[in-house]
């Protein structure tokens, strides 16, 4: 049998408070070497502290912090393998391009033929060959991030932490620096830790994620299966849009999950298909967006689920006109998931 190998950061109980508030509460995490991580949750559920205590911009109260296998706990951040990318760039103006890039090396005192051979490998990497000269004030905003990347990568760290650095692009560079991202995680094979409140920056570019709330992390796993397969209503909810539906059986009570483009939305009269699911409604409300409309439909047995359509053949004023119709919503039932199983437990031990 095969050793799996060591962790590049292993975190072991670790726990961070500030005064009152536990900002990170005795989490466990091993992210190994090569791997593209992401730390995903809202504001204040701990990512951005779980970054810094990995960083050693914080030291943890209790627990311990490992670096391929070696205590950092203690260690200063310039004495960690590790470098950091933020969402302002924080580039020196006054120098051009190449010499923001190789000014971790020259602090290193890496020679001058070194220093220029691995700042134009690296300003080739991101693409920014032939912008080596000028200043940041010369450069847009996506090309300032992609800077600020050549010049965290190109002393060949460990780790590389990144934390919300597409925060201050628009919608459509950012979702392109996504791929960008990826593509050098992938050439470069250095170990990202990502974190971000975005959900789709997590399922586009993560190996895996944790998805952390109120200081602890709720799920880890490969993006699908914590899409799929959430634990946590919290997860559900926060990792794409889920409905959450309860219902009684035998005397119990179940709440499960289902996702809004895995719901087919038939007539009211239409049968559904041998082994689905299915319940009969009103739709209350059509939100037409381009792409999809999402109809929220109110359920005769109680409760409200919302249903993605693609427009293929659609019109904005056909899918607006849906409105106040009687339908039949049917779904698989693997593609629904049970968050609260103690009913069935207690249901069992009767």
């Amino acid at each position: 049998m095969s050793t799996p190998p060591q962790a590049d950061v292993r975190l072991e109980s670790v726990r961070k408070a500030y005064g009152d508030v536990v900002a990170v509460d005795g989490i466990d995490l091993d992210v190994p070497q090569g791997e593209f991580f992401t730390m995903l949750g809202p504001s204040g559920s701990g990512k951005t502290t779980t970054l810094r205590l990995i960083a050693g911009f914080e030291s943890p109260d209790e627990g311990r912090i490992l670096l391929k296998g070696a205590d950092v706990s203690s260690q200063p951040p310039y004495e960690r393998d590790v470098n950091t990318v933020f969402q302002d760039y924080a580039l020196f103006p006054h120098m051009t391009v190449a010499e923001n890039v190789a000014y971790g090396l020259k602090i290193k005192r890496v020679k001058k033929a070194e220093r220029t051979k691995r700042t134009a490998e690296v300003l080739e990497l991101v693409r920014l060959g032939g912008l080596m000269s000028r200043k940041p004030s010369q450069l847009s905003g996506g090309q300032r991030q992609r800077v600020a990347l050549a010049r965290a990568i190109v002393n060949h760290p460990q780790v590389l932490l990144l934390d919300e650095p597409l925060g201050a692009l628009d919608l459509k560079l950012r979702q392109e620096m996504q791929i960008e991202l990826k593509r050098i995680q992938q050439e470069v094979g250095i170990t990202f830790i990502y974190v971000t409140h975005d959900q789709e920056e997590a399922l586009t570019m993560s190996d895996r994620l944790a998805v952390f709330n109120d200081g602890r992390i709720e799920q880890v796993g490969a993006p699908a299966d914590v899409y799929e397969h959430p634990q946590t209503e919290f997860v559900a909810g926060f990792v794409g849009v889920s409905n959450v539906l309860e219902r009684t059986q035998n005397g119990h009570s179940t709440r499960f999950t289902v996702r809004p483009e895995k719901i087919r939305m038939l007539e009211e009269h239409d049968a559904a298909e041998p082994g689905t699911h299915s319940e009969s409604g009103r739709i209350s409300a059509v939100n037409y967006i381009g792409m999809v409309t999402r109809y929220s439909v109110d359920l005769d047995d109680g409760g409200e689920l919302m249903v993605i359509r693609q427009n293929l053949e659609t019109t904005s004023s056909q899918a607006l006109e849906a409105q106040g119709r009687r339908v039949r919503l049917a779904w698989r039932p693997e593609h629904t998931y049970v968050i609260d199983p103690g009913s069935e437990t207690e249901e069992q031990d009767e």
